[in-house]
């Protein structure tokens, strides 16, 4: 299957992005190349982007669509290393560094990969081939309070203990080895009355299991703090979210670098010494426009934030 995936909100950030041509910009999570692309050509020649994403089909994917540009460095990597990959590659800085967050399009649809809850695959869910650990490990060999925790937090799944209660009766009679299995079990443990209205009965235990199986928001957490660091003055960092707890890091960490002094109230004299790194420059979250989310229903949940290096 060709690695394809729709780019959502792409005017818009790299409007956001206030690309200077001939600097140094990272795309951290390339997938099919379209913002890729854009900062690219937005660039021009005498400019840098440097591409990196953990799943080895994206990198192989852009550097057939692109061939050998001078001015391009892709690499396959988890972007929560993103200042020990720039400093690999001698940049010291970035004028600008752009996140896509969640699972491609290219992901969801290449079944074998077990990330759609919509096909019978084997339970998978790794974003980088190459790691050891997959959704089948987490669902039969973690312990039960411990499943539970992982699809109430990363899920937000009010029916997580049934669930996790549900999936160890199972896992004792057999092992859980692919999607289908695993959706059966959820649709059985959700009472019935509460599978009528909303999404996917399984939608929100796939999301919790993919987010635990990639280790997704400690990456993002680590990545952004570093992120600021290497930004240059005035360069931008522009982050499309797909849910909610990876919105809230990206608000957490906006606020954070964007306050001068974290004491607590009261206090005469500030004793943190902390100095102010960030600009808000998206007060309120974009999202996408009408005709976008008809076009791309994936991209009806998109949030964008970005800010600037003071």
């Amino acid at each position: 299957m060709q690695f394809q995936h729709i780019p959502v909100l792409l005017n818009e950030s790299i409007s956001m992005l206030k690309i200077i041509p001939g600097g140094v910009y990272v795309d951290c999570t390339v997938g099919g190349g379209g913002h890729f692309l854009k900062i690219l050509e937005a660039v021009g020649d005498n400019g840098i982007v440097v591409g990196i994403d953990r799943d080895e089909n994206a990198i192989s994917a852009v550097k057939n669509k692109i061939g050998k540009r001078h001015n391009i460095i892709l690499v396959h990597e988890n972007f929560r290393n993103i200042k020990k990959i720039m400093r690999g590659l001698g940049f010291e800085k970035a004028n600008g560094i752009l996140y896509d967050l969640g699972v491609s399009s290219y992901q969801l649809d290449e079944k074998e990969r077990g990330f759609t809850y919509k096909e019978d695959a084997p339970l998978d869910m790794r974003m980088d081939k190459n790691q050891k650990l997959r959704a089948e490990d987490l669902v039969n060999d973690l312990p039960e309070r411990e499943l539970a925790q992982i699809i109430k937090e990363y899920g937000e799944e009010r029916w997580a203990a049934r669930i996790s209660n549900f999936i160890v009766k199972y896992r004792m009679k057999e092992r859980i080895k692919t999607t289908g299995q695993l959706v059966e079990i959820i649709k059985k443990a959700i009472p019935a009355g509460a599978r009528r209205t909303g999404p996917h009965p399984a939608k929100r235990t796939f999301q919790a299991l993919r987010i635990a199986v990639n280790g997704e928001l400690e990456s993002l957490r680590q990545s952004l703090y570093d992120a600021v660091d290497i930004l240059i003055s005035g360069g931008r960092l522009c982050i499309i979210s797909f849910h909610s707890l990876e919105d809230r890091i990206v608000k957490q960490t906006f606020n954070y670098f964007s306050s001068e002094c974290i004491c607590p109230p009261g206090l005469p004299v500030c004793k943190c010494n902390k100095k102010k790194l960030l600009e808000v420059v998206t007060k309120k979250p974009i999202t996408p426009e009408k005709n976008e989310i008809e076009d791309n229903p994936r991209s009806r949940s998109a949030k964008l934030r970005a800010a600037q290096k003071v």
